[in-house]
């Protein structure tokens, strides 16, 4: 198995994300083929404060625009708003279950309501800068 190692977000998608987030992700540590995921059962992905934990790989984190809309969302709305800490987060687990915990459930809606936008800024052809006049 693969130790985990950070990996790059694509400058094109990093830009969409933000469009859509409405805040900067650079600082965000995305973690390919990570142990810390993996001991977490059959997670795809885990977060804390900065870090999103895959257990996969990042490629395939890329290519999944909804999951990368759920797992920003925990990191910049919730563990950097200081809303989502982990006593909060395994309060609302032992009351609610992983499904219907608000966290799961705020990040999902966000997905849901987002992932058509980041599709679009996706979908769309890059522009070359504008011709330099000399």
């Amino acid at each position: 198995m693969r130790a985990g190692h950070d990996a790059q977000v694509p400058e094109r998608l990093r830009e969409a994300l933000e469009r859509v987030l409405g805040a900067r992700i650079g600082h965000v540590r995305v973690i390919e083929h990570s142990w810390y995921a993996r001991a977490h059962g059959r997670a795809v992905a885990t977060t804390r404060r900065g870090r999103i934990y895959l257990s996969g790989s990042a490629t395939e984190f890329f290519a999944n625009p909804w999951l990368m809309l759920h797992e920003y969302c925990h990191v910049i709305r919730q563990w950097e708003a200081g809303t989502l800490t982990l006593a909060r987060y395994a309060g609302e687990w032992l009351r609610h279950g992983y499904w219907n915990n608000r966290f799961e459930v705020e990040a999902r809606a966000f997905a849901d309501s987002h992932v058509a936008d980041l599709h679009t800024l996706l979908a769309r052809t890059p522009t070359a800068p504008p011709a330099r006049l000399s």
